[in-house]
């Protein structure tokens, strides 16, 4: 079904029930029309990073069903797969190829060979220059070296895990792969295919090798025409200052909103709502809102939207106020590859308080775009310290399994309750709509009002809050929905 102005999901195939057949009959159960589209993370064969190293896309995992479930989930959810097109697992058929045929491979030229890409650029590159300036993830250049049948070596670009080895977008042999796989998707039933890792793509010399223009406007493009006769939708991941998801959001592409997170907590720890009220009145009516993902809490994203020092003052907060935070959960000794995130559940990070949470998530309906809730926070879980502590994996902290009856328990809390509640409100309201318009103000240091009104001015969406102390009234053309005291 085409995607549709209501609440996204995002789950993995096995957190909501033991696979893609029990999610469905969790949703359908005790979720609702709460949500109404599914962003069902990488379901496929996978040899690391929680399914993000896929091996092959044309088969589902065997442990989360098959081709039939996700369909059927597709009949009652608008769905959003992933596409991981910086990077695929060695133990693809295109690397195992390469790596026993080299040269005489019909994949020779479909990975970024680190030498020969430094070649073109001349004689003793790459300098320690030419490694400092490049966006990386990790304290050393993203390069891995692969041994051939015929004995010789070389390297590769990689970016992230050691399983993750980067595809050269630039190849013929690439996008026949590109253009096979994406048509594929969306006959098994893809609205919206999520560009994983985007920005790091595109890789040339005497550049960053992350965003680089005008180049990643090429294969965004690219990538559009392939989907444009079956009218699915891209969504291009991006974390990093929030002026790069605005230039996409300029060419007319969704983009999503990780400001959002960060800037809320910082509203909800100080009890002022400037920030916030700034962010609103400039984010796109065309987008995807986030409080959490499956990753962790971003830091970069909310730069200069906060400043430095307050930026600051949030994450410290966050570990103060947080309900088992701990920085350390953030670090190499969890395995955590990004140094701009922090691991917590938004529950957590608000200190498991369930007026601040109520809030936040009023907050983030009522902010341009249509939200997207990650399964945790549907249910409002705190950190899965359990979990944490025997996998070493600071994200999986945000990744507790739900097994079904627990799901059963789960939606019988209020705070839970509520939230589904205003959710089923606000998919159905018609002042949500993204054609429609909203205005924020601020009455005081420590309140705000929001007004969503559609396209037509008939119908008319209210939140007044207070964050210094949680209160919040919403009204919908004039008639309370819900009131928090």
């Amino acid at each position: 079904m085409p995607i549709q102005n209501k609440a996204m999901l995002i789950t993995y195939s096995d957190s909501m029930g033991k696979n893609i057949k029990e999610t469905h009959e969790v949703l359908n159960k005790y979720i609702g029309d709460a949500i109404g589209g599914v962003h069902l993370l990488p379901f496929f064969p996978s040899t690391g990073d929680r399914g993000f190293a896929p091996y092959r896309y044309d088969v589902v995992d065997s442990q989360f069903g098959d081709w039939s479930d996700v369909e059927s989930l597709g009949e009652d959810y608008y769905l959003m797969f992933d596409f991981m097109i910086n990077h695929i697992s060695k133990k693809s058929v295109m690397y195992q190829d390469f790596q026993k045929n080299h040269d005489a491979s019909k994949y020779s030229d479909f990975f970024i060979r680190w030498e020969k890409f430094w070649e073109k650029a001349g004689k003793n590159r790459p300098t320690q220059k030419d490694i400092d300036m490049i966006y990386k993830r990790k304290d050393k250049a993203p390069e891995q070296e692969i041994d051939f049948a015929d004995g010789t070596k070389e390297h590769l670009w990689n970016t992230f895990g050691d399983q993750q080895i980067d595809i050269n977008v630039k190849s013929k042999v690439a996008n026949e792969f590109f253009k096979q796989t994406l048509v594929d998707m969306v006959k098994h039933g893809a609205d919206m295919i999520r560009l994983d890792a985007f920005a790091y793509a595109v890789k040339k010399v005497d550049t960053n090798d992350f965003f680089v223009e005008p180049e990643i406007w090429d294969l965004l493009n690219k990538i559009q025409d392939i989907l444009k006769p079956y009218d699915a939708v891209i969504l291009p991941e991006i974390h990093e200052h929030y002026t790069i998801p605005q230039k996409i959001s300029k060419h007319g592409f969704f983009i999503y909103d990780f400001t959002l997170p960060m800037t809320t907590l910082y509203t909800l720890y100080s009890g002022k709502t400037n920030r916030l009220a700034h962010w609103l009145k400039m984010s796109p009516m065309k987008q995807f809102t986030t409080l959490d993902t499956h990753d962790g809490i971003g830091v970069v994203d909310a730069k200069d939207i906060l400043t430095d020092d307050e930026i600051k003052y949030a994450s410290n907060e966050l570990y103060k106020v947080g309900a088992n935070v701990k920085r350390k959960y953030s670090s190499a000794e969890y395995h955590n590859l990004d140094i701009y995130q922090i691991n917590s559940t938004y529950y957590s990070a608000l200190g498991d308080n369930d007026k601040s949470y109520l809030l936040a998530r009023a907050f983030q309906i009522f902010a341009p775009g249509i939200p997207m809730v990650y399964y945790v926070g549907l249910l409002a879980g705190s950190n899965d310290l359990e979990l944490l502590e025997k996998t070493k994996e600071g994200r999986n902290i945000n990744r507790h399994y739900y097994t079904k009856e627990e799901v059963a328990k789960e939606v019988q809390r209020p705070v839970v309750a509520n939230l589904l509640k205003l959710l089923s409100w606000r998919n159905k309201f018609a002042a949500f709509d993204l054609d429609g318009s909203i205005d924020v103000q601020t009455p005081s240091e420590t309140t705000i009002k929001i007004t969503r009104t559609d396209k037509d001015g008939k119908n008319k969406a209210v939140l007044e809050a207070d964050a210094a102390n949680k209160t919040f009234k919403i009204t919908a053309n004039g008639e309370v929905v819900m009131e928090q005291n």
